[in-house]
């Protein structure tokens, strides 16, 4: 097997060390040796020295949790770094160590047997960082909101079956007067806004409770850890507006992909990047956020084909994007949904929608264009088309020569 990388280093992570081995090939002569290095900033700037004196030219370490970042941001600069994903690197069972692992990512690195995981430049991975953050701060707040909620069971008050939102302006004032000792439920019916007034019969029935000094101090703990998550995220906001900023152009074109509002597309480029040149086709950028179909044939039978797992935050993103991107009439991804739907069911159909909008956003970013809707006919005159082309091979195979002619409608 040829050797495309006669100078390269396998890094085995951990939480507090780091195993290099190096391969050093010159002619048909191999050398190899291995050391240990501390996971610290001067260990680890002491590896990239060793590695330089070396004439290493390539490094490949495992994504394993976090551990590979602080190595990564290091070796920057310095050497070619490819980043593995474990699965795909396994060693043969039964020789599993720290040494046996280095060794083991050095030689598949020298033969060229290692696909480099997708890697974003820092401003995206701070952009990333950011919105993930957040996205992991609001799933809090509907965690402690859903808290709420069954404390307010607990006390067989029923607002939830009221009130379609407990922490709006009314849900609050409620909140905030129970919280406070109030237990009327006329004073408490009085404290909402709006629309809600003409609800005060099923309000006051719904206040009707038993609440306890235990259930006001729940409510309290809660509310004031929702506020602070609140004002965590409105901070979090202003930052990752600023790290939008020197993306802000491509956040607008992505935008004017149906289904895709200000956080979706801070979602998209802080997972993908703007850069398409990482993905040579928008098949790879689609494989590589497991939107395409699993293969799983033995023996001339096809078993599951269900899409892999992984992609969480971006294909969250997307199908959530998806479901108001088939509410615009008259669109392409509408008549793509329901056209799906009819053979394989919403999961799937949506999923197929979802995929659709990441390639549309693949060339958006690698041609700095806009989206351009086919329309809800396109499948209508694709399937006209094919059925006229179908008929014509099937009369020439009769020898007939048939010639075609639209008919104005």
């Amino acid at each position: 097997m040829n050797v495309l990388f006669p100078r390269c280093a396998g890094l085995d992570l951990g939480k507090d060390e780091v195993v290099c081995g190096i391969r050093l090939q010159d002619g048909a002569e191999v050398r190899r040796e291995c050391r240990t290095f501390g996971a610290t900033t001067r260990e680890l700037l002491a590896l990239s020295d060793w590695l330089t004196q070396q004439g290493v030219t390539h490094v490949v370490m495992e994504a394993t949790g976090s551990y590979w970042k602080a190595v990564w941001h290091i070796l920057e600069g310095a050497f070619t770094l490819l980043l593995a994903n474990a699965a795909h690197v396994r060693n043969v069972p039964g020789r599993k160590s720290d040494v046996n692992d280095a060794t083991w990512l050095a030689d598949l690195l020298a033969h060229g047997l290692i696909q480099g995981s997708f890697v974003p430049p820092v401003p995206i991975q701070d952009l990333r960082d950011l919105t993930r953050t957040r996205k992991q701060l609001v799933r809090e707040i509907t965690q402690h909101t859903q808290r709420i909620q069954k404390t307010l069971d607990a006390a067989n008050l029923k607002l939830v079956g009221v009130l379609s939102d407990i922490l709006g302006i009314s849900g609050r004032a409620i909140l905030k007067a129970l919280i406070s000792g109030e237990t009327d439920p006329e004073r408490l019916a009085d404290l909402v806004h709006g629309s809600l007034k003409h609800k005060r019969a099923e309000l006051v029935k719904a206040l009707h409770g038993r609440i306890r000094p235990h259930h006001r101090g729940l409510l309290r703990l809660h509310l004031n850890v929702i506020g602070g998550l609140e004002q965590a995220v409105l901070e979090l906001d202003k930052q990752i507006g600023e790290a939008l900023a020197p993306f802000r152009a491509a956040a607008e074109r992505v935008k004017t992909v149906p289904g895709i509002a200000d956080l979706t597309a801070q979602t998209v480029l802080a997972e993908i990047g703007v850069d398409m040149r990482q993905f040579p086709t928008h098949r790879h950028l689609l494989s590589w956020a497991t939107f395409c179909p699993g293969l799983d044939k033995s023996a001339g039978k096809h078993n599951s084909t269900r899409t892999r797992k992984g992609g969480t935050w971006l294909k969250t993103a997307l199908v959530q994007a998806a479901w108001s991107a088939i509410k615009v009439k008259d669109g392409y991804l509408r008549a793509q949904f329901f056209r799906i739907k009819a053979r394989r069911g919403p999961k799937k159909a949506i999923l197929a929608v979802a995929a659709s909008m990441l390639t549309a956003i693949y060339y958006i970013l690698r041609d700095g264009s806009t989206y351009k809707d086919l329309t809800g006919e396109h499948f209508a005159t694709l399937d006209r088309e094919k059925q006229a082309h179908r008929l014509v091979l099937r009369l020439a195979q009769l020898g007939y020569r048939v010639e075609l002619q639209g008919v104005a409608a």
